[in-house]
């Protein structure tokens, strides 16, 4: 009697310990199934880029196909980086876009920026305010010597609308170079400008934003993979069109971009609008509604 008494007790703990081994098979095929996404560029000034693809992902998400983002932490180009994406190393980039890379990578053509980039204030010496403030888009183009990166995108629009570039490979160098006076003016994105003096004031504090220019070029960044992953392509492209219409790409957009955008309404600058020859058929000029519906006419060359 004993025997029969205990056998639904013992088929109990037997189906027990199989539901708790395949819940435990089950969590372990989650785990090993979540994909690490290696990031590049990284840094402050970039986080933002790297909260939109959070977001954009958390959109599409399906599991077990959950991702772990990761950022490339080593020290390396912008160059170096597309060829890291073609082999494989990184799984994204989120850099603006040229012909040359479009025939490298494969691009997300949704502007994840909006066009703020293009917006470009120019980091000077604080000294050289007002002489900067006295001058025309003609003599900025003719008197001031601009320092930037050796393989940023924006370089040959600068040069192509007429003004004098000196280059360094080395994105801290610029800084080193512009408080030395080998330089006059460093151009740098809306969204970028203050952060980067503030990050830095303490070893260059007679560095400044300049007060009253201002240049604009279209200048689209895109979050770019590799040319084989086109499923990765196709899902961050969703997501971002998903996002997009919730509005929730706009609200991250806006909350870590608050104070430029309250900067621009308020402040009175002469915006010198450029052309951007290096853009490719295919791309269209950013939608810059949500941080600057009314464009300045400011002056083109």
């Amino acid at each position: 009697m004993r025997d029969k008494q205990n056998k639904p007790k013992t088929i109990r703990i037997i189906l027990q310990v199989f539901i708790f081994f395949m819940a435990f098979l089950n969590i372990g095929q989650t785990f090993a199934t979540e994909q690490t996404l290696h990031y590049f560029p990284s840094g402050p000034i970039y986080d933002y880029r790297w909260k939109l693809l959070e977001l954009v992902l958390k959109h599409t998400e399906q599991k077990p196909n959950s991702f772990h983002l990761e950022p490339y932490t080593e020290d390396i180009t912008q160059n170096r980086g597309i060829s890291l994406l073609q082999s494989g190393a990184i799984d994204v980039i989120a850099l603006g876009t040229n012909a040359e890379r479009e025939k490298q990578v494969l691009p997300i053509k949704i502007d994840i920026l909006r066009g703020i980039v293009g917006f470009r204030l120019l980091v000077i010496r604080a000294s050289e305010q007002a002489h900067i403030a006295q001058m025309d888009a003609q003599s900025l183009r003719k008197n001031l010597m601009f320092g930037l990166n050796s393989q940023w995108a924006d370089l040959p629009i600068m040069r192509a609308n007429g003004f004098s570039v000196v280059t360094s490979s080395d994105y801290e160098n610029l800084f080193v170079m512009l408080a030395a006076g080998r330089f006059d003016a460093f151009p740098r994105g809306l969204n970028e400008a203050q952060m980067e003096l503030d990050q830095r004031k303490q070893n260059y504090p007679q560095l400044a934003v300049e007060k009253t220019k201002a240049l604009f070029f279209p200048y689209p960044v895109y979050f770019w993979v590799n040319k084989n992953n086109t499923a990765l392509a196709q899902r961050i492209e969703r997501g971002l069109k998903l996002s997009l219409q919730d509005g929730s790409f706009q609200k991250l957009f806006e909350s870590y971009h608050a104070s430029e955008i309250a900067k621009i309404k308020k402040e009175k600058r002469e915006i010198i609008k450029l052309n951007n020859p290096i853009l490719p058929a295919g791309n269209s000029s950013p939608d810059t509604s949500w941080w600057w519906p009314k464009q300045d006419k400011g002056v083109t060359y």
